[in-house]
């Protein structure tokens, strides 16, 4: 079993920037490709980008590329989101997720993805 716990959310104004951190519990987090996904309010919950269990192939939402970055670190059991250039429509709660699949491709439907956290509240401000 493995729980994911995200944080590092918050408040920022337009053009700032955050780094995301989810901390996974157990010792099958480095056998997974992980995920992060969000929901705003009123809207369905989107991908945002996944990395590969050994961090060397990575996949954006279109929107996103070259403002986020997705990696992680497999010796402390946690995967990072850094996102840059914020704009008030990047504002959702955040999840992360862990897909366990072991797939040949990375996955972008959250129904391919096992375990998720609780999410992390991020705010953009204009």
């Amino acid at each position: 079993q493995v729980q994911l716990v995200e944080s590092g959310g918050g408040l920022v104004q337009a053009g700032g920037s955050l780094r995301l951190s989810c901390a996974a519990s157990g010792r099958a987090f480095s056998r997974f490709a992980m995920g992060w996904f969000r929901q705003a309010p009123g809207k369905e919950r989107e991908f945002v980008a996944a990395v590969s269990w050994s961090g060397t192939t990575t996949y954006y939402l279109d929107s996103v590329k070259g403002r986020f970055t997705i990696s992680r670190d497999n010796a402390k059991n946690t995967v990072y989101l850094q996102l840059n250039s914020l704009k008030p429509e990047d504002t959702a709660v955040y999840y992360c997720a862990g897909d366990s699949g072991r797939r040949r491709y990375l996955a972008t439907n959250g129904n391919e993805y096992d375990y998720w956290g609780p999410g992390t509240q991020v705010t953009v401000s204009s």
